[in-house]
């Protein structure tokens, strides 16, 4: 299990919670010569999913990519992401963690 801290602003001010990360699911994508390596899916506090959640293999190795949509003018924006830094690494080194297990983990072909 995983822990976030998460900082959130009430009406008597800033306060900290632990956001607890409770699954991450891999599924690998078997293709040659693709830049996607894997889906993940996220739960968060065992009642919040994220799907979607791409594994991509880089220029500069492996990063994940939130869920996005396309916009009418063709660019690519999150539709769920987090609000920093922090929250983003520890997202990615979670979820890269992950992948590098299923890919331990699965059947040589």
């Amino acid at each position: 299990m995983w822990q976030l801290l998460l900082l959130a602003k009430n009406l008597k001010g800033w306060y900290t919670d632990l956001m607890k990360i409770t699954d991450i699911r891999i599924r690998i994508v078997k293709k040659d010569d693709n830049k996607l390596k894997a889906v993940a899916s996220m739960t968060i506090d065992d009642c919040f999913a994220v799907h979607d959640i791409k594994v991509i293999e880089g220029n500069q190795g492996l990063f994940i990519a939130m869920p996005s949509r396309k916009t009418p003018e063709g660019n690519f924006k999150d539709i769920v992401h987090p609000l920093n830094t922090e929250t983003r690494e520890t997202i990615s080194k979670m979820i890269l963690e992950e992948y590098e297990k299923a890919l331990a983990e699965a059947p040589k072909e």
